[in-house]
C-alpha cells in the first residue's frame, strides 16, 4: 500500500467522484478505507492509494415516524445509535467489532451479528444507497421509504460487494422501535453432543428470541460465563409477553440471567491477529457444522437459525485444518485469514467468472479495492 501521506481523504460525495474519476483516468488502484477495521479482511488487496471516508460523516435525514434514517458512509454505528435512541429506536445491526465502525463499512461488507436471527442482515436493513461507481458516476439505489421497491435491486447487489463495484457514500437504513424489555438468558449445555438437541428444542419451543447464539466452552470461559458450552437466548418485548417467554424458556433447561453487557463482550472478544472463518450449511444440520469447526485452541459460536458457525483461531493455528474438514461438508467463508490460505484451501469460488463480469460493468478500469473478492455478494 502506498504511504499514508498519499491518502486521499474525501469530505463530500463530489470529492469521492473526483478522486475515482482521476484514478480511473490514470489506472491508479484505490483502497477504500472507513475506520480501517477491515483492512486485513478478505483476500490480500493489491498495493493502492487509500481513499479515506472517515471524514464523510454525519446524519443526512431522520424521519422517526417512518423509522428511516440516512447517514453518510463515515458515520459510526455509535452516531446512529445516539440519534435513534433519542426517539426510542435503534438500528438492529450488531456486526462484530466496536461501535466506532462505520455504517458504510458495515453495508459494504454485509457484516451481521447475532441480531440477524430475528432482524436479518444488512441487506434487509439497507433501503437505499448513494454510490460512486468505478467510472466516477454517482448513482442512487432504492429510496428513503420502506415501500420503494421499484426496479432492479442494486441496493442488495452493492451490499456485501466489499467496495469492488463502487464506493458507498451514503446509506438509508430501516430502524426498529426499541423493545420495552430486553434481557438475555444463558442455558448451559453438557457438551458438543447436546448441541443438536438444544437447537431442536429452541426451534420448537414457544419462544421468539431476537437473538439465539451458541457458544463453546472455551469461548464461554473467555467471556466470563464458565467453562461449559452455553446457549444465549435474548428475549425482548412488552411485560406480558416477557412472562410467557420466560415460561417457555424453562423447556430448554436451567436458565440463568446473563451479564448485561454479554453481547458487547461477544462482539469485541476477537483477539488481534486472529484468523476468523465462517462455516455454513442448512440450519437443521447445525450440529454437523458445529463439529466440523472443532479444533484445539479455537473459539466457536453459532447462530443456529442461520446455520452459521463462526470460528476464531489464534495466529499460529492451522486454519487449513478446518478448511479441509469443511470440504464437501459445508460452505467455508473467510473473514480474516493468512495470505497463504487464499492460494490453497480458500481458492476462488466457481462463480468467479460471473463476479468478474459484474465487476467490470461497474468498475471498467478495475481500480476499486483491486484484489479483493466479495464473498457475500
Amino acid at each position: 500500500m502506498t504511504p499514508a501521506a498519499q491518502t486521499v481523504r474525501a469530505q463530500t460525495t463530489q470529492d469521492v467522484a473526483a478522486a475515482v474519476t482521476e484514478a480511473a483516468a490514470r489506472a491508479t488502484p484505490l483502497r477504500i478505507v472507513g475506520r480501517g477495521h477491515w483492512l486485513d479482511a478478505g483476500p490480500p488487496a493489491r498495493s493502492a492509494t487509500p481513499l479515506a471516508l472517515d471524514a464523510l460523516a454525519g446524519i443526512v435525514a431522520y424521519t422517526p415516524g417512518d423509522l428511516t434514517l440516512t447517514a453518510r458512509a463515515g458515520a459510526t454505528l455509535a452516531d446512529i445509535a445516539a440519534v435513534a435512541g433519542e426517539h426510542g429506536q435503534w438500528l438492529a445491526l450488531d456486526p462484530f467489532g466496536t461501535e466506532d465502525g462505520t455504517i458504510g463499512a458495515t453495508i459494504a461488507t454485509a457484516s451481521a451479528g447475532p441480531l440477524a436471527h430475528a432482524f436479518g442482515t444488512p441487506r434487509d436493513a439497507a433501503l437505499g444507497l448513494e454510490v460512486v461507481t468505478g467510472d466516477g458516476a454517482v448513482v442512487r439505489t432504492g429510496g428513503r421509504v420502506v415501500k420503494n421497491v421499484a426496479g432492479f435491486d442494486l441496493t442488495r447487489l452493492f451490499t456485501g460487494s466489499w467496495g469492488t463495484l463502487g464506493v458507498i457514500t451514503e446509506v438509508t437504513v430501516r430502524l426498529r422501535a426499541r423493545p420495552e424489555h430486553d434481557e438475555t438468558w444463558l442455558v448451559p449445555l453438557a457438551d458438543d453432543r447436546a448441541v443438536d438437541a438444544a437447537c431442536r428444542a429452541a426451534r420448537t419451543a414457544a419462544l421468539a428470541p431476537i437473538a439465539l447464539e451458541l457458544l463453546d466452552g472455551p469461548l464461554a470461559s473467555a467471556l466470563g460465563l464458565g467453562a461449559r458450552a452455553v446457549l444465549l437466548v435474548r428475549l425482548a418485548g412488552a411485560a406480558a409477553a416477557m412472562r410467557a417467554q420466560r415460561d417457555a424458556l424453562r423447556t430448554l433447561g436451567a436458565a440463568a440471567p446473563a451479564p448485561d453487557d454479554i453481547w458487547h463482550r461477544l462482539r469485541t472478544v476477537e483477539p488481534p491477529g486472529s484468523t476468523v472463518l465462517r462455516l455454513s450449511h442448512l440450519p437443521d444440520r447445525i450440529g454437523e457444522t458445529w463439529r466440523a469447526a472443532s479444533m484445539p485452541d479455537a473459539w466457536r459460536h453459532a447462530t443456529p437459525s442461520r446455520g452459521i458457525v463462526r470460528v476464531l483461531l489464534p495466529p499460529a493455528a492451522d486454519a487449513g485444518a478446518i478448511a479441509r474438514a469443511a470440504a464437501g461438508r459445508c460452505t467455508l467463508i473467510a473473514e480474516r485469514a493468512p495470505a497463504p490460505l487464499w492460494t490453497g484451501e480458500l481458492a476462488p469460488m466457481p462463480n468467479e467468472e460471473l463476479a468478474a463480469r459484474v465487476r467490470a460493468a461497474f468498475d471498467p478500469a478495475g481500480i476499486l479495492n483491486a484484489g479483493l473478492a466479495a464473498p457475500d455478494a
